[in-house]
């Protein structure tokens, strides 16, 4: 199968690109730079220059494949709401070129699209279209290429981590390097899901060739991992004091990170894990944060 994958050079998407191949199948990866090109020809990819930006350029590289997974995004989350209106236009592009035939589109998503607001963890089974976060945008559009009779399929993810990488625990580090402190809102009882990167990588493999049209799947490896011991691990990692800050102080501590610092952010996946067959097997996430090397800067893809 020829599978058209965007974000092929990136944190997750590189990892699919070696699953895909390793399954045998021919890949396309999306990448805006000629250093992009060259690295996944060394992988035995073939590259299609563009950017997301780029209606017309994601749409002839979705035309000429059998298959698209869609993990392209750009992380600036200090216009955040922005970036998931533009995934929206990027997942209806994508979707049009596959119109008419049976050819899956994978997109991403996030596990928080599937909490029901009960006090229960974040289930597969849940989609609220009118729920106030902006990466509804990225499931609204697939729902509207489901009506349309497109083969959409969703991966929603947790916090992936390596032990360079830990999703939004990363710019975290960053601003705990930058402040001196690892803090905490309030005791940090607040718990976030995760899943290793290698774990993600194969659960998208696993959406293309076991998914089903419609079907939503979480790349959840555990279900919630307290906050305070995220800190606790970055402010050892760091050799940093952690600090309990007060709920009114948080804005002005974090910024932009003070709206997911304090949310409690637990995914179930057992419903994936009988679906799909997928058992994680990688490090949790305490363990690669313990890992880490913190004498590099982390940075976010």
């Amino acid at each position: 199968m020829r599978v058209f994958l965007t974000g092929a050079t990136g944190f997750v998407g590189s990892r699919i690109l070696s699953e895909l191949l390793a399954d045998g199948h021919e890949v396309i990866g999306l990448t805006r730079s000629e250093r992009g090109a060259r690295q996944l020809a060394e992988l035995g990819a073939e590259a299609h220059l563009g950017t997301i930006a780029d209606l017309d350029r994601l749409r002839a590289g979705a035309s000429g494949a059998d298959a698209v997974i869609h993990t392209a995004f750009d992380h600036d989350f200090s216009k955040y709401a922005a970036n998931c209106e533009q995934d929206g236009a990027v997942i209806a592009a994508l979707g049009s070129a596959l119109r008419g035939s049976d050819r899956p589109l994978i997109l991403t998503s996030i596990t928080g699209i599937g909490d029901a607001g009960d006090g229960h963890p974040a289930s597969e089974a849940v989609f609220n279209a009118d729920l106030p976060h902006p990466r509804i945008a990225s499931e609204r559009a697939g729902n509207a290429l489901l009506d349309a009779g497109v083969d959409v399929r969703v991966v929603r993810l947790p916090q992936v981590h390596d032990p360079v990488k830990q999703g939004l625990i990363s710019p975290y580090i960053d601003h705990a390097r930058d402040t001196g402190m690892a803090a905490t809102v309030g005791d940090g009882g607040n718990r976030w899901c995760a899943a290793h990167v290698g774990d993600v990588a194969r659960l998208y493999a696993l959406a293309l060739s076991r998914g089903e049209r419609g079907a939503r799947y979480h790349a959840v490896a555990e279900e919630g991992v307290a906050f305070r011991d995220i800190a606790r691990a970055v402010g050892a990692g760091l050799n940093v004091p952690v600090r309990a800050l007060e709920p009114e102080e948080a804005e002005a501590h974090f910024g932009w990170l003070s709206m997911f610092v304090s949310a409690d952010m637990v995914a179930s996946s057992i419903w994936t894990r009988m679906q799909l067959r997928w058992t994680p097997t990688g490090p949790g996430l305490l363990d690669d944060l313990a890992a880490m090397p913190t004498a590099m800067p982390t940075g976010v893809d």
